[in-house]
């Protein structure tokens, strides 16, 4: 009898049908039902590409090793607390620029998200989500993924400058009405 499970969960086999099914309810609500316009339909999509993708990147692969052959290291020894000092430059920045398309996309798909403070809050949010469930899949499969507190920082800044570069963009006139012509809320 085996003592080790080891194997490798791709993103593929969990977010391909994501998209598809999430896709096909999209096109029923904006296409059957008349809902929303070609532009919304495609700002929908987008984002869930956007979302999905950075779902992959911050989770995928998952290499389960259980047993025998796992890490010995406790899970609760790869999350880091100490904010900046342990700071990888690289990462960080990359954790920034993953999450400025999050900040450019929530004023877009929702009127409530249109102040910097709620932004940043749904950016830690996120982040806080991200980290959380990469603790709990360390914990459970063994995955090697670690959590950061720097990670925390970086995406919720990335989310307050998208929504900086999105307000900026609106104050041009042309950029203003190609913005809200795809917009899920409309300006009054």
């Amino acid at each position: 009898m085996e003592d080790s499970i080891m194997f490798t969960i791709h993103s593929w086999y969990v977010l391909v049908p994501i998209f598809i099914g999430i896709l096909l309810f999209m096109m029923f609500e904006t296409f059957l039902r008349k809902k929303n316009s070609l532009g919304q339909f495609l700002l929908l999509t987008s984002f869930l590409l956007y979302f999905l993708c950075m779902v992959h990147l911050v989770f995928f692969p998952i290499d389960v090793n259980i047993g025998k052959y796992a890490n010995v290291t406790p899970w609760y020894m790869s999350i880091n607390f100490i904010p900046l000092v342990t700071i990888d430059l690289k990462t960080f920045l990359l954790n920034i620029i993953m999450m400025v398309p999050f900040g450019m996309y929530l004023p877009l798909l929702n009127k409530k998200y249109h102040s910097l403070k709620k932004v940043a809050y749904h950016g830690l949010l996120i982040s806080l989500s991200f980290e959380v469930i990469q603790a709990v899949v360390k914990a459970t499969l063994g995955n090697g993924r670690s959590s950061d507190i720097n990670d925390l920082i970086a995406n919720t800044l990335g989310a307050v400058i998208g929504y900086l570069l999105l307000k900026k963009v609106t104050k041009v006139a042309a950029l203003k009405g190609l913005v809200n012509k795809v917009s899920l809320v409309k300006e009054a």
